[in-house]
């Protein structure tokens, strides 16, 4: 008996996607589809609208054109280049979990099966001893961990990644890009945003260039030539 295939995350399609931002244009006419199931990488220059377009995806930039999901799609998985957060408010790294990962109020505390999970995902980005320590304490490098793991629990369809692996030394570069090709040989459907063009060449299947309209769409294995060539 053959094995049963492996259940994928969804398409992304962004079609004649258009947004501007006081008046300025950020985006024009992006178009392209990521396929279900894809390890995707989005680059460009600071300001070529990359973290803009994602934050469309999520709904939360108004834009025009569409935007669409094929397949299932939930959970998502969002991983923010950083979290804005004032780090005197006193709040454990339990307590950030439990705010952007539970639906019930936080000040209601955690149940016991949320909390089981949530230990799991801090494990699994390599800061389970953090779990009591207060979020505005940590360096850079462990709040991005601390917000993967977010991501992680529930289990993605979908997960968006901005820039997870700034500020992070080598060894937790490592554990992203494991965790990462885990989740992608689950069936995950991975968008990332990333400016390291060494490791998008490592990890990515596929790869969309975009410096407000897009520059290239295509194999990962071709992105340096386009690369140099974006105006």
């Amino acid at each position: 008996m053959s094995a049963a295939p492996i259940p994928c995350g969804p398409a992304v399609s962004f079609d004649n996607v258009s947004l501007s931002l006081g008046g300025t244009q950020v985006l024009h006419d992006v178009s392209f589809r990521i396929p279900p199931g894809a390890l995707h990488c989005l680059v460009g220059p600071n300001g070529g609208g990359k973290t803009s377009l994602v934050r469309a995806l999520l709904g939360q930039m108004p834009h025009t054109g569409h935007i669409q999901l094929e397949g299932s799609a939930t959970p998502v998985g969002y991983v923010p280049q950083a979290l804005d957060f004032d780090r005197t408010v006193p709040m454990t790294v339990n307590d950030v979990m439990a705010l952007l990962s539970q639906r019930r109020p936080a000040f209601f505390g955690s149940g016991r099966r949320w909390r089981g999970q949530a230990a799991q995902a801090l494990a699994r980005t390599g800061v389970e001893t953090l779990g009591d320590q207060l979020f505005g304490s940590l360096s850079g490098g462990q709040r991005q961990r601390v917000l993967l793991a977010q991501a992680l629990n529930p289990a993605p369809r979908l997960l968006i990644l901005d820039e997870p692996t700034a500020g992070i030394d080598a060894q937790g570069i490592q554990l992203v890009e494991a965790l990462v090709r885990e989740l992608h040989a689950g069936g995950v459907t991975v968008l990332w945003i990333n400016h390291d063009l060494e490791q998008v060449r490592r990890v990515a299947q596929s790869v969309t260039v975009i410096n407000r309209q897009v520059r290239y769409h295509g194999p990962a294995a071709a992105l340096a030539s386009h690369w140099e060539a974006t105006p």
